[in-house]
C-alpha cells in the first residue's frame, strides 16, 4: 500500500503582492502534487507559481515547473517527479491593484 499525505500550505490566505509560500520537506516521496485552489481575484489580476527547490530548506532554485498563468477562480493541479528534499511555490501577482484570495495544497505520495 502507497503512502500519502496531504499538507495544507495556504488555507484562504489574501495576497495583494508577490508571496512565497512556507517550505515543505518532501525527501520521503516521489511523487508531488501541487494544487491551487483560487476563491477570488480581483483587480484584473493574474497569478504565477513556479515550483522551487531546496536542498536543506534554507537556498532556493528554480525547479523549472510552474502553473500556466492563473486569470481566475477554480481549481488548479501541477504533477511534479524528481524534486529533491523541500519544495515551495514562489507566486507573483500582476494587474492593477491585484487581490487573490488562494488555497494551497501540497499532497506528497510515495
Amino acid at each position: 500500500m502507497r503512502h500519502f499525505f496531504t499538507a495544507v500550505i495556504e488555507k484562504n490566505a489574501t495576497f495583494e503582492d508577490d508571496f512565497t509560500t512556507e517550505p515543505y520537506e518532501c525527501a520521503w516521496a516521489s511523487e508531488a502534487r501541487w494544487f491551487i485552489q483560487v476563491a477570488d481575484l480581483d483587480g484584473k489580476a493574474e497569478l504565477e507559481a513556479r515550483v522551487q527547490v531546496s536542498p536543506d530548506g534554507l537556498f532556493w532554485c528554480d525547479h523549472g515547473a510552474g502553473f500556466p498563468t492563473i486569470s481566475g477562480t477554480g481549481l488548479y493541479p501541477l504533477p511534479l517527479r524528481d524534486f529533491g528534499g523541500w519544495l515551495r511555490l514562489n507566486c507573483s501577482l500582476s494587474g492593477q491593484n491585484p487581490r487573490a484570495r488562494v488555497m494551497i495544497y501540497l499532497v506528497l505520495k510515495e
